[in-house]
């Protein structure tokens, strides 16, 4: 009987180890800075645009493997015209190691107003960055 009792826990113990194993996930990456930009090189940093520009956003990546996700999620906040809290696109990139740019191009004019980019890390929200059409 007592035989039994160790093989049973014994077994216990093992099944509860394969399960952490499978969910388990130990990435190294981080984003040590993430800022917005006037130009792709992320040179001229800003919180603030005139309504013809580019939006750059700089993500800069550490300790990452090759196959580590980042995204840009752009939101319209509160902007002139609109209802609060437009989705307006979002990229997805898989990288290591990097300095990363997103950009968020208008045809047109951007209405003036507060919007955010989200940054993700491996699917899990790092970062948000706010700024300003004026």
């Amino acid at each position: 009987m007592k035989k039994n009792l160790w093989v049973f826990l014994l077994a216990i113990v093992m099944l509860l180890a394969a399960m952490l194993a499978c969910s388990f996930s130990a990435s190294t990456a981080n984003i040590t800075e993430a800022w917005m930009a006037r130009d792709e090189a992320g040179e001229q940093k800003t919180d603030v645009f005139a309504q013809d520009e580019v939006f750059y956003c700089k993500v800069e990546l550490a300790n990452a493997p090759d196959d580590t996700m980042v995204k840009a999620s752009w939101t319209a906040v509160n902007v002139e015209g609109e209802e609060p809290n437009i989705f307006l696109d979002e990229t997805e990139l898989t990288t290591g190691d990097n300095i990363l740019t997103f950009e968020l191009s208008n045809n047109g004019l951007w209405p003036t107003g507060s919007y955010k980019v989200d940054v993700y890390l491996n699917g899990e929200l790092d970062q948000t960055l706010a700024f300003e059409v004026r």
